[in-house]
C-alpha cells in the first residue's frame, strides 16, 4: 500500500488516545507537543499520564472504550492490545471518516505515523509503509546523528529571514535566487563555531548593509547559552 505523506496541524483539535500504557504515553507526549487537546480514555494511566491529567493537561475518562467515544475527535490513536476493541474502534472511525491510527496493526489504520527527528520546526520522518518498524527505527537514529541541535538555529535563522527577503517586494522569482544565494553551505560550520560575524557578514552582502539584523542578536546569544549548556 502507499501512503500519502502529510503534515496535519492539529493545534487545538480534539484527539483522543485509547489506552493508557507506555505506548499511549508516547502518543500522548506527541500529541500535546503539537498543540492538540488530548482526551485518554483508560481505566489506569501511567505516572506520566496520571501527573498531565492532574495538572489538566489532558482529559481523562477512566474506563474501558465504549461505542460513541469517538464522537468530535478530529483524530484518534488506539494503543490497546485488545483485539476485539480494535476492531470495534476502527468501525466507529471508518463511519465518521476520523483519521484512525491502531498502534502496530496496520489494516485497521487509516494512517501510520512515521519514525521522526525533530529538530525544533524541522521535522524528518522516514516510513517504510508499515512494512519495517525496525528499519525506520535504524533510519531515525542514523538522521538523529546526521541532523544535529545546530540545524534547529538554522531554520530559525532562515525563519527571521524569510521575511526580510519578501518586505524588498521584488518578484517571486528573485526571491527565490536570494533564498537560494542566503543558504550557504557555510553556514553550519560558521554556527557551530560561533562565527555569527561571519554570519551577518554573509547576509549583509546577500541583503544590503541597511538590513536590520537586530533579531539575530537574540539568536547568538540563545546559541551561546546553548553551547554552554551542552559543553
Amino acid at each position: 500500500m502507499e501512503y500519502f505523506p502529510i503534515n496535519l496541524d492539529i493545534r487545538g483539535r480534539n484527539c483522543i488516545v485509547i489506552g493508557g500504557g507506555r505506548v499511549a504515553e508516547r502518543k500522548v507526549c506527541g500529541l500535546l507537543e503539537c498543540g492538540a487537546r488530548v482526551r485518554v480514555i483508560s481505566p489506569e494511566l501511567t505516572p506520566v499520564l496520571q501527573e498531565l491529567s492532574d495538572k489538566g493537561g489532558i482529559d481523562w475518562t477512566p474506563r474501558l472504550y465504549c461505542s460513541g467515544d469517538l464522537a468530535g475527535a478530529f483524530l484518534v490513536i488506539a494503543a490497546t492490545n485488545d483485539s476485539r476493541a480494535q476492531e470495534e474502534i476502527h468501525a466507529e472511525a471508518d463511519k465518521h471518516n476520523t483519521l484512525l491510527n491502531v498502534a502496530d496493526v496496520p489494516k485497521w489504520c487509516n494512517f501510520i505515523l512515521p519514525a521522526s527527528v525533530r529538530r525544533g520546526a524541522l521535522t524528518v520522518s522516514i516510513s517504510t509503509s508499515g512494512k519495517s518498524p525496525a528499519l525506520a527505527r535504524r533510519l531515525r537514529k542514523d538522521l538523529e546523528k546526521q541532523f544535529g541541535p545546530e540545524y534547529e538555529i538554522l531554520l530559525d535563522l532562515l525563519g527571521r529571514l524569510r521575511p526580510l527577503v519578501l518586505a524588498l517586494g521584488r518578484p517571486h522569482s528573485e526571491n527565490k535566487i536570494i533564498f537560494e544565494k542566503l543558504l550557504h553551505q557555510d553556514l553550519l560550520v560558521w554556527m557551530q563555531a560561533g562565527r555569527w560575524d561571519r554570519i551577518k557578514e554573509h547576509i549583509r552582502l546577500i541583503l544590503g548593509d541597511d538590513v536590520n539584523l537586530a533579531a539575530l542578536t537574540e539568536m547568538e546569544q540563545d546559541s551561546m547559552l546553548f553551547e554552554r549548556e551542552r559543553s
